[in-house]
């Protein structure tokens, strides 16, 4: 009888699983190779200035002694070439520099930085693939081995021939093909979850890569020539259209101490082909983009009209000769200055009116991708006492607000969005702008915190009265009475405002009388005719009532036109 073959001992079995696994092996030891710069150009983003809608890019360059001319290759076709700004060292004369507009896939050197880590992805979904091929010949070569197992086909000569010839050696090859096949089951599913991954992370990438090939698909290189006597740095300045920041905030008020916390946030966003990686970063609030120079006033000039023409006839007006020259021109400068009274408004929606730019230095380096993601930066905070106000219209909402009015910090503060915090609560968000004034008298930004529980208001219904006046009857009168009644239940005093609403007469034949108890404190608030405010001080516990009554005359016959 023939000895039993060894290879039917664990050891073989444990060699076939290591043989399996030994692609996993290679696979854990590879890691991506260091990303370069695919440009394949030794110059860098230093600095960046972002301003709304545009950003002014600085590239620094290394140039050796000797040289005679540096390209800064791989620029984004959206430069503005007309705000190129070339620098050096002492050591550098610059000369005249050119600019060349090719096509990106005609200059490989570059390609796009996502294509190496797709790459890098594709490579390894290849290998967890390749590996799991060895793991299902491996678990084909043990299927092969267990072939006498109940519901297996009947083994052939050469396997019988092959079978152990001990009891040892059966139980030893059971609990080999046991271990092996577990082990084998379990990378299997460690390697199908690895692919699912690796394809979730791949698929971002080449939907980012369609994208920018087709937004991006030129690139910009601007060669100087120059004399360099020895090693210097060079720079390269230039606009892109596109890349912006907006302004956000976070108000937390203190209601005890009548304070606010503003904290300034910026939302950085751009795509103009380029990623910021590891720059220098500032933000700015100018507008490099918007008119130097303002309009001047038109003469203003007077005459006397000429009498009318006579009308002529039908057939005489179809050969009528065209106008005069300077008719044609009248006509002309009306259709301009209709044009402008059109045109003008929508380029001054967004304009701040400041004379001078603030800028916001970040001190940590920042890397902002051009795939468009926003990066949120914090640009520091600010403690500014506000006035609290209670405000309530109860005509319109029997609801009681609380208001803080903050005066005007220093700098330029852009209008944007403002999360609202209420004694460390959130409570809502709202819009800073401290152009838009809620007080003709003061010059600030009003923030509304939410509503004031604790201040009860009631409103009446209103009293109307119509009737007729005149010794004949040919006029109408018409009166209106509102009350209201508010109720502090705080335990410390507050500043009340009341607005109410009140008739305004636009025409000399429509009369209005108007009485108020007690007397408001101001009947243009917010510079607007007819918005009446009381603004007083209601002690903790106390009660206060107001009322307004309006009388409207005008003749029987004439047709109000009511807004309200």
């Amino acid at each position: 009888m023939n000895p039993p073959l060894a290879f039917f001992g664990p050891r073989p079995f444990a060699a076939a699983l290591l043989a399996a696994t030994a692609c996993h092996a290679g696979y854990a030891a590879t890691t991506p190779a260091a990303t370069t710069d695919s440009a394949g150009t030794s110059s860098r983003i230093a600095q960046v200035t972002v301003y709304p809608g545009s950003a002014t890019v600085e590239r620094v360059a290394r140039v050796a002694a000797g040289a005679r001319s540096f390209t800064f290759g791989c620029l984004p076709a959206s430069l503005d070439s007309a705000s190129l700004q070339v620098q050096a060292d002492a050591a550098v004369r610059v000369g005249e520099f050119h600019i060349e507009t090719k096509d990106r896939d005609v200059t490989p050197e570059c390609a796009s930085p996502l294509e190496g880590q797709i790459r890098s992805l594709e490579d390894q979904i290849a290998q967890v693939k390749a590996e799991q091929e060895a793991l299902q010949l491996a678990q084909r070569y043990l299927g092969n081995v267990a072939g006498a197992a109940p519901g297996t086909p009947e083994p052939s000569k050469a396997e019988a021939r092959l079978a152990p010839a001990s009891a040892a050696q059966i139980t030893a090859t059971a609990e080999a093909l046991r271990q092996s096949s577990q082990n084998a089951q379990q990378r299997q599913h460690q390697l199908e979850r690895r692919q699912q991954a690796l394809e979730l992370a791949l698929k971002p990438l080449q939907t980012e890569q369609s994208r920018v090939a087709s937004q991006q698909a030129q690139v910009v290189s601007v060669t100087v020539n120059l004399a360099t006597a020895q090693e210097a740095a060079l720079r390269l300045s230039y606009q892109v259209r596109g890349p912006s920041w907006q302004p956000s905030y976070r108000a937390t008020l203190q209601a005890d101490k009548a304070s606010v916390q503003l904290e300034r946030l910026a939302l950085v966003a751009q795509s103009s082909g380029e990623d910021w990686n590891n720059v220098q970063l500032t933000l700015s609030t100018g507008q490099p983009g918007r008119a130097t120079q303002g309009r001047l006033p038109r003469p203003w000039t007077l005459d006397v009209a000429p009498p009318p023409r006579p009308a002529a006839p039908a057939a005489a007006m179809m050969m009528a000769p065209a106008p005069a020259p300077a008719m044609r021109e009248n006509m002309a400068a009306k259709t301009r200055a209709l044009v402008l009274e059109e045109e003008m408004p929508s380029f001054d929606v967004s304009v701040l009116n400041k004379g001078f730019a603030t800028e916001f230095a970040v001190p940590q380096r920042i890397s902002v991708p051009s795939s468009g993601q926003r990066v949120t930066l914090a640009l520091g905070s600010q403690q500014t006492n506000a006035q609290l106000f209670t405000r309530i219209a109860p005509a319109e909402e029997e609801a009681a607000y609380l208001v803080a009015q903050l005066q005007t910090p220093p700098g330029v503060w852009p209008a944007g969005p403002v999360g609202l915090y209420r004694d460390g609560a959130f409570v809502g968000n709202g819009r800073l702008d401290f152009a838009a004034n809620t007080d003709s008298n003061a010059q600030g930004s009003s923030l509304w915190f939410g509503r004031d529980e604790l201040v009860q208001v009631r409103a009446s219904a209103p009293e109307q009265m119509t009737s007729s006046t005149g010794l004949t009857g040919s006029r109408t009168e018409r009166r209106t009475r509102r009350s209201y009644h508010i109720d502090n239940r705080h335990s410390s005093p507050i500043t009340l405002q009341v607005l109410h609403a009140a008739p305004v007469s636009r025409h000399e034949k429509i009369e209005v009388e108007s009485h108020y108890q007690p007397a408001p404190h101001s009947t243009a608030w917010n510079g607007q005719p007819g918005t009446i405010v009381w603004q007083q001080p209601l002690a903790a516990g106390a009660s206060a009532s107001f009322s307004a009554e309006h009388t409207i005359r005008h003749h029987q016959e004439l047709e109000l036109l009511e807004r309200h």
